[in-house]
């Protein structure tokens, strides 16, 4: 059984979603990165980077327990594993590959940074507007992407289970989805997955409720 060491968070629910959709094996472990468990050297073996999620699966290649981190990384080993929504083929693959990165590099640094500013009680506005229009235009390379395709990487894949989570706090960054016709439209199509509905709810209490208390440290205005 593949241990998942996880927090209710974007990054988190990505996993959850694949291993939802794979149906593979797994048990939660509990990262509380409001208690700084990511820095505990436990976790730091298994992900240097002191970032969750990050995966320990005792059947590894050859038999062999592996640990991975980095969601790219994990998704990717995951979809190996299950032969499931990460093509074999090699252009379909690179295909993935290239929205999968986009996600990792671009859409999910930029919506988090956007969020964080958005939060804090000492307003910057050259900062929340820097981040809030690159997450703007994210969402308009991504439309006009599903304008395309119905999915990321032409069928549904770990490219879209990683953009899925990063998308569905637009009304906390002020963005109406409404101008984003195809986007709108994923949104929907990958949100009515029922493992996309059970993965992604795993912990959204403990998540809005971390978001209420930090709204509540940093109030608007």
């Amino acid at each position: 059984m593949i241990d998942l060491h996880f927090w209710p968070t974007p990054n988190g629910w990505k996993i959850t979603i694949m291993l939802e959709e794979t149906g593979l094996p797994y048990r939660l472990v509990p990262v509380d990165i409001s208690a700084g468990a990511q820095l505990e050297p436990a976790f730091l073996a298994l992900s240097p980077n002191g970032r969750m999620p990050a995966i320990h699966d005792p059947d590894g290649p050859g038999g062999e327990p592996i640990a991975i981190f980095e969601t790219g990384a994990i998704l990717q080993y995951l979809g190996d594993k299950a032969g499931r929504f990460y093509p074999a083929e090699r252009r379909a693959r690179s295909t993935v590959e290239q929205w999968l990165f986009w996600q990792c590099a671009g859409l999910g640094p930029m919506v988090g940074q956007a969020a964080h500013f958005n939060y804090q009680k000492e307003k910057i506005p050259y900062a929340i507007q820097r981040y809030t229009n690159e997450a703007k235009r994210l969402y308009g390379v991504m439309d006009r992407r599903l304008g395309e395709a119905d999915y990321l990487g032409g069928d549904y894949s770990i490219a879209d289970m990683a953009t899925w989570p990063w998308t569905r706090g637009y009304k906390a960054l002020g963005i109406d989805l409404g101008d984003f016709p195809n986007l709108q439209a994923w949104f929907k199509r990958v949100g009515a997955r029922e493992a996309v509905l059970k993965g992604a709810n795993i912990g959204k209490d403990d998540f809005a409720q971390r978001q209420r208390e930090l709204r509540g440290a940093n109030p608007p205005g």
